[in-house]
């Protein structure tokens, strides 16, 4: 099992230094290219929603990390101490186009095998999880 780990705050422009990382972690653990750029994508987008839903934009604010793998999958945990998120209440219906919003979540559940939100006392633990071909 490897990991790494992140704390960050929530300000939008912390976010290419959390693909940075993303990306390092992926390279050390042999993922290749365009599936490490896909997810990547994924954990920044689920980042910006933390930012903008848990948040609401309210500049440093904690956010914390976690990239792990075990064996063929791969680990995303994501902690904040905002609003819990209730995927219940979540939209999911398409939206008109050229309306704005809607599409991150999609994007996040098309990329990741599995997408839990976890309540926590404050805050959520939102986890990504990804099932790897054969990568050495």
């Amino acid at each position: 099992m490897s990991q790494a780990h992140l704390d960050f705050f929530s300000h939008t422009e912390n976010l290419a230094a959390v693909r940075t990382f993303v990306r390092r972690f992926l390279r050390s653990e042999g993922v290749p290219e365009p599936e490490s750029e896909i997810l990547v994508l994924g954990v920044d987008e689920a980042c910006s929603n933390i930012i903008r839903h848990a948040y609401g934009h309210t500049p440093a604010q904690p956010i914390s990390l976690v990239c792990e793998r075990q064996g063929q999958t791969l680990w995303f945990r994501l902690r904040d101490f905002g609003s819990p998120a209730d995927p219940a209440q979540f939209n999911r219906e398409p939206r008109e186009p050229g309306e704005p919003g809607g599409l991150g979540l999609q994007f996040i559940e098309r990329i990741f095998e599995e997408v839990r939100y976890t309540p926590q006392t404050v805050g959520t633990e939102l986890v990504l999880i990804k099932q790897l071909p054969c990568v050495p």
